[in-house]
């Protein structure tokens, strides 16, 4: 035999004894002789304690159950650790453990030794309890702080399987309490694992289930990592299915998302971006993310739903950013239900207050909404978004064609400027500054201008003369609520009527209980002709005190005159009538309105029935007048009695 083949063989025969040798002493080796030091350099891999406490197995088989090529037919061995405790990291303060494992598994691909890698083809976790655990003060326990090693070796993991799984989550800091089931999906081609929730997160409860990728999959940069979830929490009901793209790296999300609840509100306590108050709600449409070095971008993109009875769609797109995030995008409806709107400002009755879950109720008697405005969740974004309605209805058909409006939030103070609805043939602009950095509590200003809204149209049940209406307004205010801003409010408030009619049908379908009364007094239950009717009324510190109030009518001239407290929601008014003829008696007996806005008594005022002879009083000789005059000239017809009545009261 050549001498190069000798060697050769040798060379084999003793590669073969020691691999047999090694075979032999591994096959009959006491493992659990080893479970201290493992358990050693395990803990100081962790930076917590770990420890081995049941038996270490080793058996050989085959690496993959369908062999591909030569090396698949060798056998591997596959070793087998039970009862591994994972403990809390020290700096917790915390004794117990942040996971415990039935067994854990895994098998190693021999020849990838060579390589120096650590392959391992499957790892399998059987029973895993994990603990997850946040303080009041924030430490927790999922944080792992590895020893950093410059050991050339790798690790590569290819498959983890888990088998009837628990996770149970108890964070202090945020009130959520959460137990998790977690398993393995047997021949999922998309989703690997399954899991199903039930907790509580505050006062609300949580249940859900969802299946994720196989937990491999997030190693692929490649492939997107598919999720999907239904949960409800509280009243609030999200459903959600899409993927991660790069999870590991958390680069993007992409997810169809549906979400439905109580109040747009109470979605704050989730996500910490403030929305308004509303009815019921439902959306449904595209959530995309961008996890960018900056803060994460998250886009809801053409989204639809219902707000209670009204309709909407649009655009939002959140960035996060310091000292706050910020919301913008545009939202549109083409129906809007003016009672959907209640809700903003806390006008809804106690039976809807229930319904979107807000603790806040309406004092009986009380007419103004207490319901106070959530100020201290202004600071926690900054929002620009456009919002848009083609036509807007309240029940009894109030003809509102438009809606257009700026939303603005930033450092705290909102604005809706501007704030425009096209009503009745005319127009409504107004402009309202909301600032809640105040120490004495909410500070408001608001502008309001009505031009050209036609009578006809505002009343279309009544055979009215074509008419309009135009009023100006300016009020300044600080509090808490639409009752406590209104009760503080200072500025004035001027409004001109020309060529109308007045009946009780009119002013029910104004919601006006005082003036039923007044008019069934005055002229009886039928409609009365007016020439014109102007007020301009001054506010003081919550009390409205009229400068002048007036109705020029087809059968008397009639002034109004006395104060309205917004705070105590009291009424002091006289109204006294001057008869164009003698034939209703009651007109010439002046009346007072006095009591709460919700029951107001009116009645005849007996003590100036023996001056009704030297009261005399016409439109035209009440008040100074400039105010009204803007009014009077954007009127549809300067020979209007109003435009006379104000000429001749200039003249006195």
């Amino acid at each position: 035999m050549p001498r190069a083949l000798r060697w050769l063989l040798i060379s084999v025969g003793g590669l073969v004894a020691v691999l047999v040798l090694a075979l032999l002493v591994l096959l009959n080796l006491d493992w659990n002789r080893a479970r201290p030091w493992l358990g050693a350099r395990a803990s100081a891999a962790l930076g917590r304690p770990v420890e081995l406490a049941g038996p270490l197995s080793l058996q050989w088989a085959r690496g993959v159950p369908v062999p591909q090529t030569w090396s698949d037919y060798l056998p591997w061995p596959q070793l087998t650790a039970r009862q591994v405790r994972i403990g809390n990291p020290p700096e917790l303060g915390q004794s117990g453990n942040t996971a415990v494992f039935g067994s854990i598994g895994f098998s190693l691909q021999p020849l990838a030794l060579l390589r120096r890698e650590l392959v391992l083809p499957e790892l399998r976790l059987d029973s895993p309890h994990i603990d997850l655990l946040r303080l009041a003060d924030g430490r927790h326990n999922w944080r792992f702080t590895p020893t950093p090693s410059a050991s050339p070796w790798q690790l590569r993991l290819e498959r983890v399987l888990i088998s009837k799984g628990e996770l149970h989550l108890n964070d202090a800091q945020n009130a959520l309490r959460l137990d998790v089931q977690l398993d393995t999906r047997a021949a999922d081609a998309r989703y690997g694992i399954q899991w199903s929730a039930r907790g509580q997160f505050g006062k609300a409860a949580i249940s859900g289930d969802g299946k994720t990728g196989a937990l491999l999959a997030l190693r692929d940069a490649t492939l997107p990592f598919p999720v999907a979830a239904d949960v409800r929490i509280g009243s609030t009901h999200v459903v959600a299915e899409g993927s991660l793209t790069r999870p590991a790296e958390l680069a993007a999300l992409d997810l169809r998302l549906a979400v439905a609840g109580a109040s747009m509100a109470r979605l704050y306590e989730l996500i910490h971006v403030v929305l308004p108050e509303t009815p019921p709600f439902s959306t449904s449409g595209r959530l995309r993310a961008r996890f960018e070095p900056a803060g994460p971008v998250f886009q809801y993109e053409q989204f639809k739903g219902k707000v209670g009875a009204s309709d909407i769609a649009g655009n939002l797109s959140y960035r996060s950013a310091t000292p706050r995030g910020q919301l913008s995008g545009t939202v549109s409806a083409q129906l809007l239900r003016l009672s959907d709107l209640a809700p903003l400002i806390g006008a809804d009755d106690n039976a809807r207050k229930a319904e979107r879950e807000t603790d806040a109720r309406q004092p009986a008697g009380k007419l103004l909404p207490v319901e106070p405005f959530r100020v201290e969740r202004w600071t926690s974004v900054d929002a620009d978004v456009q919002f848009s309605a083609e036509r807007i209805l309240r029940e009894q058909g109030t003809p509102i064609t438009r809606l257009n409006t700026h939303v603005l939030l930033k450092d705290g103070v909102l604005q809706l400027d501007p704030l425009q609805l096209g009503l009745a043939g005319g127009t409504l602009q107004a402009s309202v500054k909301l600032d809640s950095n105040q120490a004495s509590g909410l500070r408001a200003e608001a502008r309001l201008a009505a031009r050209h809204v036609r009578l006809r149209q505002l009343f279309p049940k009544l055979e009215a003369p074509v008419g309009e209406i135009n009023a100006d307004a300016h009020l300044r205010g600080q509090g808490s609520s639409v009752a406590g801003l209104l009760g503080t409010a200072s500025g004035e408030w001027q409004a001109v009527v020309g060529q109308g009619q007045i009946s009780q049908l009119l002013l029910e379908e104004m919601g006006l209980n005082i003036g039923n009364v007044v008019l069934t007094k005055l002229f009886g239950d039928k409609p009365v002709q007016i020439h014109c009717a102007v007020a301009d009324v001054q506010v003081s510190n919550g009390l409205m005190q009229t400068r002048r109030v007036g109705v020029d009518t087809e059968t008397a001239l009639i002034d109004v005159s006395g104060k309205a407290n917004l705070a105590t929601e009291q009424l002091d008014l006289v109204i006294r009538p001057q008869s164009k003829g003698l034939r209703v008696f009651s007109l010439r007996s002046p009346l007072y309105a006095r009591g709460s806005f919700t029951k107001p008594d009116v009645g005849l005022d007996k003590g100036m029935l023996a001056l009704r002879a030297g009261s005399a009083l016409a439109l035209t000789a009440v008040a100074p007048v400039a105010a009204l005059l803007p009014l009077v000239a954007t009127g549809p017809d300067q020979r209007s009695s109003c435009a006379a009545l104000m000429q001749e009261a200039q003249r006195r």
